[in-house]
């Protein structure tokens, strides 16, 4: 292939959609240290409509350039390296990180070991260093096959769960032993409610859902009670609750709020997939507030010390991976007309709780 293949969207209208064609470089127009790498396949999920709807205030569409006005969207994937101007690593090395929805990428290699590297690309600097952290990962089970579709789908998502969690069981859950959850289908609040489920007892977890997906959370087995969105009146109001938002819904988060009142002791935003996000009206109880993911991440690493993270992570993981074995169906599918299709389903709230979906720009 002598062209790149790139899915831009309008930064003002998520709707307009520009795909373009590029040539590729040649091996005497890379730089030092560069890396051409094909992007073979990645993970589509709610949660990129996330970073477009931040792409700006978190700075996410500045780490893949795109013509004034337009965006790439971030994705979680795998690249191939077919062309290596680095003298540690060589063609075929198969790397796990963040890329653009694209075909390929060029990566200025840095700060290059055994387990990783990072993108040293100017334009990708000032952001958080996951976001420019590639795994080589080459050989390695637990990124091959499906397992590394459960990576490249959910890993990111359960890091932010797992954070979640341990920022609520650091502050005592803020005095509540009663957790809600909205989009109790979506793959970061069922993997939050599996943890809060299997390791903090006597917590009570509660997942508000729509009628279409409540049979699905229910399914899952982490969720004590599921409640509707149209039956938060039912929610009981006379004790300590937390709020962990995950869609970014005012209505639905001013409902729950005016309902259950003072005894609404932490409100916490993580999502934000409603395009029509307000800000907050003056409410009563805690005052919602962002949880910032790298945030817990720099404390913890300074806490817990080098590998503490990844050991405590992996470990979690492990214990997630069976409820995705039986409640995730993974659906590929290749080509720019696949992907744009995804990404309006994606966009319009229309994909089945139950799926999980792996794209690819690459022809073949």
């Amino acid at each position: 292939m002598s062209t790149c293949t790139q899915f831009n969207v309008a930064k003002n209208d998520f709707q307009n959609i520009a795909l373009r064609q590029m040539a590729l470089p040649r091996l005497d127009e890379l730089s030092d240290d560069c890396l051409l790498v094909e992007v073979e396949r990645f993970a589509f999920t709610a949660n990129n409509i996330t970073y477009a709807m931040l792409g700006d205030v978190m700075k996410y569409w500045q780490l893949f350039r795109a013509p004034e006005g337009l965006g790439n969207i971030p994705v979680w994937g795998f690249g191939r390296v077919i062309a290596s101007m680095h003298p540690q690593i060589a063609e075929g090395e198969r790397l796990f990180g963040y890329f653009p929805m694209a075909s390929h990428l060029v990566i200025e290699a840095a700060d290059v070991s055994k387990r990783g590297l990072r993108d040293g690309a100017a334009h990708r600097q000032g952001v958080a260093p996951v976001y420019n952290a590639y795994a080589r990962v080459t050989g390695d089970p637990a990124f091959a096959g499906r397992n590394g579709d459960y990576q490249a789908l959910l890993r990111p998502l359960f890091m932010l769960s797992f954070l979640v969690d341990d920022f609520l069981a650091e502050e005592e859950f803020f005095g509540a032993r009663t957790v809600i959850l909205s989009s109790a289908s979506s793959k970061t609040a069922f993997g939050l409610a599996h943890l809060l489920h299997s390791k903090r007892k006597p917590i009570r977890v509660i997942g508000l859902t729509s009628t279409g997906n409540a049979d699905f959370v229910r399914s899952l087995g982490c969720y004590d009670d599921v409640v509707l969105y149209d039956h938060i009146d039912s929610l009981p109001a006379d004790q300590p609750v937390a709020f962990v938002d995950m869609a970014g819904n005012a209505d639905l988060r001013g409902r729950l709020h005016r309902h259950v009142g003072d005894k609404l002791v932490y409100s916490g935003r993580v999502g934000l997939t409603h395009q029509d996000a307000a800000v907050d009206e003056e409410l009563p109880g805690a005052k919602p507030s962002w949880f910032f993911a790298p945030d817990q991440i720099r404390k913890r690493a300074k806490e817990w010390g080098p590998g503490g993270i990844d050991t405590r992570f992996n470990a979690a993981w492990s214990g997630f991976v069976p409820l995705l074995e039986q409640s995730l169906a993974i659906v590929e599918s290749r080509g720019a007309v696949a992907v744009e299709t995804i990404y309006r389903d994606t966009l319009a709230g229309q994909v089945p709780p139950d799926q999980g979906h792996i794209l690819s720009l690459v022809d073949g």
